[in-house]
């Protein structure tokens, strides 16, 4: 599925930055579609994008070659991603045909890890170089939607925002993406509106 998005004239600048705070890796690349309420910015316009997306995710170091039919299932994976959240999050069972391609996604090899300076570094096989970017992704939506952080799947109470995030805070009540971005904006929200609500102060009547 490709998503309908307006066209690169029409989209703001700031809203074709990559977003990555989900704190998941497979839900990042879900944000690479913007305002889906509204806009529904599509961040992911050319094979470029996708693998300038790996890297600024912390995936390679190197460029990834990506044609228009890889980018074109990149898109489809992250859809079914994105469903498979949504179900999660809405109680509803998981559509069978988006586990069939999450994991067929899954079944391709995946980045490489190694260790280079003590650090751990995702490297490519020798072939099949965005496969195995697509099967990283889809590993890790199977390990999040299947494992125990799968009831800490949340969507971003801001109004204007609807990112997918996984709380990991210790109550498990977390209901923005980031107490700095969407949280520091309610707050500043609820404290102009009980200002607002205050009674004027001043000498009652004498």
């Amino acid at each position: 599925m490709t998503v309908q998005a307006s066209s690169s004239g029409e989209v703001p600048a700031a809203e074709l930055a990559f977003n990555f705070r989900s704190g998941r890796l497979c839900l990042a690349f879900v944000a690479t579609v913007g305002e889906r309420w509204r806009g529904r910015y599509e961040r992911l316009r050319r094979p470029s994008d996708l693998a300038r997306w790996c890297r600024e995710a912390g995936l390679l170091d190197a460029p990834v070659r990506v044609t228009s039919r890889e980018l074109d299932e990149a898109r489809e994976l992250r859809e079914a991603i994105y469903r498979q959240a949504r179900a999660l999050i809405s109680g509803r069972p998981a559509a069978r045909q988006d586990e069939t391609l999450i994991n067929a996604a899954a079944a391709a090899p995946p980045l490489v890890p190694v260790l280079r300076s003590g650090h751990v570094r995702l490297t490519l096989p020798s072939d099949g170089a965005a496969q195995a970017v697509l099967s990283t992704l889809a590993r890790d939506a199977i390990d999040l939607f299947g494992g125990s952080a799968r009831g800490r799947v949340r969507e971003c109470a801001g109004p204007e925002c609807g990112l997918l995030f996984v709380d990991t805070s210790r109550p498990g009540r977390r209901r923005w993406c980031s107490s700095t971005a969407c949280g520091g904006k309610e707050r500043s929200a609820a404290y102009r509106r009980r200002k607002r609500e205050e009674p004027e102060s001043g000498d009652g009547p004498g």
